[in-house]
């Protein structure tokens, strides 16, 4: 028990060390995005990324952002829910 510890203190420290938080944040709420939003969303998705809290949605279909557009609040809640933080603040749709 004690290793695994020391392994996940190492890694936390490689990670921030390495300044590779931003990146690895980005991954999982991408992964956050398919999982909550299905195919029929995630296949319209075309880029994800988040800077200093908002969080950058382009879409393929413009009827899709729109739609979207009216849950953008409950979707930043869900996804706050998920990452177990306040790390998504706004999404902007593209």
């Amino acid at each position: 028990m004690e290793n695994n510890l020391k392994i996940d203190s190492l890694i936390k420290f490689f990670i921030k060390e390495n300044n590779l938080e931003n990146g690895l944040e980005n991954v999982k709420i991408k992964d956050m995005w398919h999982e909550l939003m299905k195919n029929g969303v995630a296949n319209y998705t075309t880029d994800i990324n988040l800077k200093n809290g908002t969080l950058y949605i382009k879409l393929k279909s413009s009827v899709l952002r729109e739609e979207l557009s009216y849950g953008k609040e409950k979707i930043v809640k869900l996804l706050n829910e998920k990452l177990k933080k306040d790390l998504i603040k706004k999404i902007v749709l593209r």
